[in-house]
């Protein structure tokens, strides 16, 4: 069995949501303590609990504590982690796009394909949007061999939630490849998404674009950003994504989320200027890219390589986790370069 100090490192539901997943993976039962131990309100939330079971689902697993406020659950899958057509609702507006990743993760190396629709937020602070997903990380993981679609149905925020996206997920063929990105390159184009729900009339999705043109342009870069006006959400809202492409291949982006006394014109600075920040620090990935890539990256074939544009309790943790629970070999160089030499973890045979 697994032993996983969740008040480890962050001691955030990120152990949560993945060392469940890696178990599965690995047909191995997994016992976790400390649960969130670090957070202000310890323990599962509605969205690490809805991650616990969906992952669940797709081994057939048994999970022994598995409630809102637990700090110890026993989690034991039953069969190879296979595909299937789901539904999910995290019942609140917990973030729809970590359960996608964890599920995405999952589904890669699954026996058969993964079609689920998720019910919950898809903007929000302290969580990758659904946009940074869709056109950062999908790009990235397909170069490694991942083939996978995620689509919105409908835009969700804080606090209602109510937000619907769609994941498909084919499983690799054979193996997962490594990824090499040791180089930005030139800039060769930035384009971007400002979506506001039920708030043309004050041009909210414009004047959050028009900010964070400014802003870009003043740091010596050109940016193409389209507004999206929606009618569809259950409550008004805002969210913003930008993207740089280099001559290199890499994607580097940034995004953020409206919030009660946050104006667009901060939305639009905010973004870009953390767009700016990770560019200048010659990154070829950005801060939320350098984290989520960890675990593909550990369960690829041979040597991963990239750059992060600063350290963060994130890339720390998941390095520790795949360390742990992979055992794979990870270093961190003095430039930021993360180094990353992967197990070739293979896709599972397929179930009846």
């Amino acid at each position: 069995m697994l032993h996983i100090d969740g008040g480890q490192k962050s001691g955030s539901g990120t152990i949560v949501r993945y060392a469940v997943g890696l178990a599965a993976l690995l047909g191995r039962d997994l016992e976790l303590v400390n649960i969130r131990a670090k957070r202000a309100k310890p323990g599962l939330r509605p969205q690490h609990l809805a991650a616990i079971r969906a992952v669940a689902d797709l081994c057939g697993g048994q999970v022994e504590g598995a409630k809102v406020g637990a700090s110890r659950i026993v989690f034991s899958p039953k069969r190879p982690v296979s595909g299937g057509h789901f539904q999910w609702d995290i019942g609140t507006s917990g973030s729809t796009t970590m359960l996608a990743f964890t599920l995405l993760t999952a589904g890669c190396f699954a026996g058969k394909p993964l079609t689920c629709r998720v019910t919950g937020g898809l903007f929000q602070d302290f969580a990758p949007s659904l946009y940074h997903m869709q056109y950062a990380l999908l790009p990235v993981l397909r170069r490694m061999g991942v083939r996978a679609e995620l689509t919105m149905v409908r835009p969700g925020y804080v606090p209602r939630g109510g937000g619907i996206i769609e994941l498909t997920v084919s499983p690799v063929e054979g193996k997962l490849s490594p990824l090499h990105l040791p180089q930005q390159g030139a800039i060769t184009g930035i384009e971007g998404i400002a979506l506001s729900s039920h708030l043309k009339e004050r041009k909210v999705s414009d004047r959050m674009a028009e900010e964070c043109r400014r802003t870009l342009t003043a740091a010596g870069y050109d940016a193409a950003i389209r507004s999206v006006y929606d009618d569809t959400a259950l409550q008004a809202g805002a969210a913003l994504a930008v993207f740089a492409h280099t001559s290199t291949g890499c994607i580097i982006g940034a995004d953020g989320a409206g919030a009660l006394g946050r104006t667009s014109e901060a939305i639009g600075r905010a973004v870009a200027q953390r767009l700016v920040e990770d560019i200048a620090a010659g990154a070829t990935v950005d801060r939320f890219l350098a984290d989520q890539l960890v675990f593909f990256a550990a369960l690829a074939p041979g040597a991963s390589l990239y750059r992060m544009p600063r350290p963060t309790e994130h890339v720390e943790t998941n390095l520790w986790l795949v360390e742990t629970i992979l055992g794979v070999r990870t270093r961190v160089g003095e430039d930021l370069t993360v180094e990353i030499e992967g197990v070739g973890f293979p896709r599972q045979t397929p179930t009846s």
